[in-house]
């Protein structure tokens, strides 16, 4: 075995090439074997176990620094860089599913949001630049769905604009991002797969010219004069060498010794280069390679030998939405989807399938996708933007400016709000509900079981002049919460005095211990809270808002015949749904104290959501204990002793 042998990059330096690919081959049998265990990013990872060899062999890292785009296809490069432990992968206490500074020297970004890296390489280089590094090198590493970014573009014209700065960019071309890549980019990189290259024409030409008496020599040096245009005809990588850029390929990107090759005299040359790369997503492992959808891209834990779930999926938010989705479609000729290159994730699959003319892929494009939306919508149909909640973060300008300054009927969907545990802290969706507090108009949603769901995403998408949001959790969707009764737009999950379902009058003059303001997905865990806070004495209402933005205004009435309220929500504390009730209730005149719970303003490390619920306190137990210390000291039986546990 050699994969144990290698602690680090310079031990690849005394293989042979055989060994390469032995070693190559028992990269694949590893990750198969580990990630089918632990669930994790498989066909990326398999598609660049050559490619990524390659690069540690050519350069000298952590002096040079190897960059990924995105995250996620960085294992083999674990593997390389002496982390070889994957049992833990992806939980708590176990490595990253991306790269990590705290794991290794050799890991420069925590990137896991896809288009960023060439401006990392930019900065990088300009680094080595200034600072006189002439023997430093970067490579970046970008999937060819993470060109389709205009990040990645806006990058590429600041780094051809010093034609004199090193920096090699290694474009992971697999035709996939996801799944299969979108867009007039895909069809450029398409027609430069499928094309024999422009420096195999040369040399024939060359071979025959210089065969040719008198006018043969002088003949191909015309010719090789006029390579730009031949280029141009035979491999259109012009775009590339349009923007300045020296472009090296289509390579084999599963030959190690090619690969190794082009690298070399990238790695030489003494500006920006492309070295295009074809990989194959889920190469050597046939159940990915025969699943269309996305070869595997993340998976859950499966049997190594046929691919297939180890348990049979509940029904998930994402397929509630789906499903919804299509009756809409049916329902309604003008409700179009969008997605940015996350068709399947999303769950916008079944709604292509059904209306193949109503779906947009802009690729990894949220901003786009927002401002696209906003056309579509001025030009009279009704855009569903879905997308992750912490990609949202990415289009927040055009949100802002384009759709709702424009008041656009547009409805985004997040998906996977609040915490989502194992990719870590960039996939949290722990910011939606405080950036969204700002954008004037905007109405926002947080559906607490399927029917809430399946009904709010309906009532969003009838608002024909506001942006509106439906957010909801990664995973299981969890049983019904029925109401008892509604005040206002709010649905009551709970209350001590039934007549306050009917009218607020009814309370009297006896006041509530606690109004408990239940978020979203978190109803069952407030319903809890408040079963907690009855053995302890303390009279709790419970309420849903459904529609957190804008606050109802029934809810400052009836925080006014409660003594304490306290908001529950899975989003950052700062700036989130308890500060806009706070905000309400003070407006209002009513001067009750309150307690916001939510997630702490700090990036979370990856683990399963229930121990970092519990890591950070936003559990059933500790919140009751809270709020009971809270009415203890209220009723002045607070002193220097802790309240009484809560179990």
């Amino acid at each position: 075995m050699l994969l144990p042998r290698i602690k680090g990059p310079r031990d690849l330096d005394r293989l042979s090439q055989e060994e390469l690919n032995q070693l190559a081959a028992e990269i694949r049998s590893f990750l198969v074997d580990a990630v089918s265990k632990t669930g994790g990013h498989l066909g990326p990872n398999l598609g660049v176990v050559e490619l990524t060899i390659a690069l540690h062999r050519v350069f000298d890292s952590p002096k040079d620094k190897v960059l990924f785009d995105t995250g996620h296809q960085a294992y083999v490069h674990k593997l390389l860089t002496g982390r070889q432990d994957f049992v833990g992968l992806r939980t708590k206490g176990g490595l990253s599913g991306y790269p990590s500074r705290a794991e290794s020297d050799h890991d420069v970004i925590e990137n896991s949001h896809a288009s960023t890296v060439l401006g990392w390489a930019d900065g990088l280089a300009k680094a080595n630049e200034v600072l006189g590094r002439e023997d430093h090198h970067v490579a970046a590493v970008i999937g060819d769905g993470a060109l389709t970014g205009g990040m990645a573009w806006e990058a590429l014209n600041n780094i051809a604009a010093a034609k004199d700065r090193p920096l090699v960019i290694v474009v992971n071309d697999n035709e996939r991002s996801y799944g299969p890549t979108i867009g007039g980019l895909a069809n450029h990189l398409a027609t430069l797969r499928t094309t024999d290259g422009y420096e195999r024409f040369l040399a024939r030409g060359k071979e025959i010219l210089e065969r040719t008496p008198v006018v043969g020599k002088p003949l191909f040096e015309t010719l090789h004069g006029a390579k730009k245009g031949l280029k141009d005809f035979i491999a259109p990588q012009g775009m590339f060498e349009d923007l300045g850029l020296k472009y090296i390929g289509p390579i084999d990107g599963h030959d190690i010794e090619a690969l190794e090759s082009a690298l070399q005299r990238a790695k030489r040359f003494s500006g920006p280069v492309i070295v295009h790369c074809l990989t194959q997503k889920g190469r050597g492992y046939t159940p990915a390679l025969e699943h269309e959808a996305d070869r595997f891209h993340a998976v859950g834990v499966i049997h190594p030998d046929t691919g297939l779930p180890v348990k049979t999926a509940a029904a998930s938010w994402t397929s509630v939405f789906a499903d919804e989705m299509v009756k809409l479609g049916h329902e309604r000729e003008d409700i179009v989807g969008i997605t940015a290159a996350m068709l399947h994730p999303v769950g916008l699959n079944k709604f292509a399938e059904a209306f193949p003319n109503r779906i947009y892929d802009v690729g990894i494009a949220e901003q786009h996708g927002a401002t696209s939306a906003a056309g579509l919508a001025t030009g009279g149909v009704h855009p569903v933007f879905a997308v992750y909640a912490t990609f949202l973060n990415r289009a927040f300008d055009q949100v802002l400016m384009d759709v709702a300054l424009h008041k656009c009927g547009v409805t985004f969907v997040l998906d996977r709000a609040g915490v989502t545990g194992d990719d870590g802290a960039s996939h949290n969706g722990m910011w939606d509900m405080s950036i969204l507090q700002v954008v004037p108009g905007l109405r926002l949603a947080a559906p607490r079981d399927a029917e809430q769901l399946r009904a709010q995403l309906r009532e969003a998408v009838e608002v024909k002049d506001a942006p509106t949001v439906v957010r909801y959790s990664k995973g299981v969707v969890g049983p019904a919460v029925p109401a008892v009764g509604r005040i206002g737009g709010m649905d009551v999950l709970r209350t001590p005095n039934p007549e306050v379902t009917r009218d607020l009058s009814g309370l009297g003059g006896a006041l509530t211990d606690v109004l408990l303001v239940s978020v979203g997905a978190l109803a069952p865990m407030c319903l809890e809270i408040a079963d907690l806070l009855d053995k302890q004495g303390i009279s709790t209402t419970v309420v849903d808002p459904r529609w957190v933005k804008p606050v109802d205004e029934a809810l400052a009435p009836l925080a006014d015949r409660h003594r304490v309220v306290v908001t529950v929500e899975d989003n950052g504390r700062t700036g989130g749904v308890g500060a806009a009730v706070s905000q309400a209730l003070r407006d209002a005149g009513v001067d009750v104290p309150l307690r916001d719970f939510g997630i702490p303003q700090r990036f979370l490390d990856h683990a399963l959501r229930k121990e970092i619920m519990a890591e950070i306190g936003l559990t059933a137990p500790d919140i009751a204990r809270q709020v009971t210390g809270l009415v203890a000291k209220l009723d002045g039986r607070f002193d220097s002793e802790p309240a009484a546990a809560v179990d």
